[in-house]
């Protein structure tokens, strides 16, 4: 069926219509191109506006994400976790949110942190061994399993006693959701500086193998301004730091300097095309202009074993904002995800969590209606 040719609205069943009007309330809302959205929803709404796909070629092409690795990080619902029940018909706090997510298809979620409303049950904060064995029997009875959190890390180097305790409570609680890893949602550390980079490995060592002795994994997040270019050669401004780069990028230089069996990551797949948007050129030692394109796919490749974790958050191109892209629903915006997770030389290995920062909205409902939209177009990714 050609698009000219497709069937008029009153052909069609009841159903189709009802999914289609919803389709259009949210491409207005998100402010998207029927063609933009339409592209990339597979749903109802999708199908009776455009071509069929062929079964056939549909069939010779394998699911780039298979139903028990679709995943989200809790922080893209934080609205409805977080809201009053009582505000609402909308779920809220983190049983009925798992219950949603779920019911959508998710059978995996990345916690970003333990707090929901007072109101909700189980109280305001389930950051303890009370609070995990209730999450833990949630996660059980909906058929979820819970692969990470953006959680407590020490900011102190050394280590403080009430640090060290704080974050063993941490990998107690991890045991107990039967996470296989914990980390955080920042960087390393934020500086610029090669001296400040072999100070964070020493840390992120040490805790790496107190969590290796827990069982877990230890991961850090990455924002674009970990794939800037290090400051490590040329000549000292007044603080006596260097000024100039050998062209190696942040993150990449941690990956050298920390141990591959203690310190994890998990890519944010559009933080890093933020950061190849971005961070292309560099000073070389002899003052000279560089210029050097970041490659995501490239980097992951080259390690992928130390990527357990992705955010798998999209973006649409935009050269009018400083990022280079607006976020915006997964499957709708211009990262190639079907080339990325499709040449990945160990796609079983990793679990893609989708995220949308900006989820949230004046609509109660708007982050889990974003969710199931981002559900539906990874699971109809095929490569």
């Amino acid at each position: 069926m050609s698009p000219r040719h497709a069937l008029p609205d009153d052909a069609l069943p009841d159903h189709v219509n009802e999914e289609r009007e919803r389709a259009e309330t949210l491409r207005h809302r998100l402010g998207l191109s029927r063609r933009r959205l339409f592209a990339a929803t597979t749903g109802l709404a999708a199908a009776a506006a455009i071509p069929l796909a062929q079964p056939a070629a549909a069939g010779t092409r394998r699911v780039l994400v298979p139903p028990g690795k679709r995943g989200i990080i809790l922080y893209t619902v934080r609205d409805a976790i977080t809201r009053d029940p009582a505000s609402t018909t909308s779920p809220t706090g983190f049983r009925r949110v798992l219950e949603a997510l779920s019911a959508i298809g998710y059978r995996q979620v990345e916690f970003a942190g333990y707090r929901q409303h007072a109101n909700a049950e189980g109280g305001a904060s389930l950051d303890s061994v009370e609070g995990a064995r209730l999450l833990r029997g949630w996660l059980d009875a909906y058929g979820l399993r819970a692969q990470g959190n953006h959680g407590f890390i020490p900011g102190s180097w050394p280590l403080t006693t009430a640090d060290l305790d704080r974050f063993k409570l941490a990998l107690e609680i991890a045991n107990i959701l039967g996470l296989e890893h914990m980390g955080t949602g920042s960087d390393p550390t934020g500086s610029a500086y090669k001296a400040d980079w072999d100070v964070a490995a020493d840390k992120w060592n040490a805790l790496g193998a107190i969590a290796r002795d827990a069982g877990i994994k230890l991961y850090t997040h990455n924002h674009d301004a970990a794939y800037a270019f290090l400051l490590d050669s040329g000549p000292p401004d007044e603080q006596g730091r260097p000024t100039r780069s050998s062209g190696i990028r942040k993150l990449e230089y941690f990956f050298g300097i920390s141990d591959p069996r203690l310190v994890h990551f998990e890519m944010d797949i559009y933080w890093a095309h933020v950061a190849q948007y971005k961070h292309r050129t560099y000073t070389a030692p002899d003052g000279s202009a560089r210029t050097d394109v970041f490659d995501p796919l490239r980097t992951v490749r080259a390690q992928e074993k130390r990527f357990p974790l992705f955010h798998a958050k999209d973006g649409a191109s935009n050269p009018a904002v400083p990022n280079g892209y607006d976020m915006v629903p997964f499957g709708t915006g211009d990262i190639d995800y079907r080339r990325f997770f499709s040449r990945l030389r160990h796609p079983g290995y990793h679990n893609p969590m989708y995220e949308q920062d900006n989820a949230p909205g004046a609509d109660p409902a708007q982050s889990l209606q974003l969710a199931e939209l981002s559900y539906r177009n990874m699971a109809a990714l095929r490569g």
